[in-house]
């Protein structure tokens, strides 16, 4: 008797705790994106280069958790059927790589991957302070698509 109360037991906590989740919606926690408000700090407009068709506004700021970002507007927009568009922060307009040395005047956040809004988290232990401009850079061609200044 105690054995058929004890599989009665299970099989009853199985069927109550197992539920039917297809109706609802997974949380996805996205890291490259802020946490609640951003709080824009330093912004600029974008200076097309190269014909790229560049245009829109690059803001750092922090989030609600602390966390630095860069964001792109829902104005931006550049040639993108080129190849890889990668964005950096710099500390000039001009794009200087200096692999040798790291390139200490070079931060790179990653790939454009679509016009309009985009977010890129700053690394963890990067410091923005010395950085002025945005860069757009297409590496297939070797050129730059344009900048932004951050003041």
């Amino acid at each position: 008797m105690k054995k058929v109360l004890f599989f009665f037991y299970i099989a009853f906590l199985g069927l109550v705790s197992c539920s039917d989740d297809k109706d609802k919606d997974p949380v996805v926690i996205d890291s490259t994106r802020p946490t609640g408000a951003l709080n824009i700090l330093r912004s600029g407009s974008f200076t097309d280069q190269n014909g790229a068709g560049s245009r829109g506004m690059a803001g750092l700021g922090t989030d609600t958790q602390g966390k630095e970002f860069l964001r792109f507007d829902g104005a931006f927009n550049t040639a993108l059927a080129t190849g890889t568009v990668t964005v950096f922060l710099s500390t000039s307009q001009e794009f200087m790589a200096d692999p040798a040395n790291g390139n200490p005047n070079l931060l790179p956040l990653g790939p454009v991957r679509n016009a309009g809004e985009n977010f890129f988290a700053i690394p963890t232990g990067s410091s923005t302070a010395k950085y002025t401009h945005v860069i757009l850079w297409c590496g297939s061609v070797g050129v730059p698509f344009g900048f932004a200044p951050l003041n």
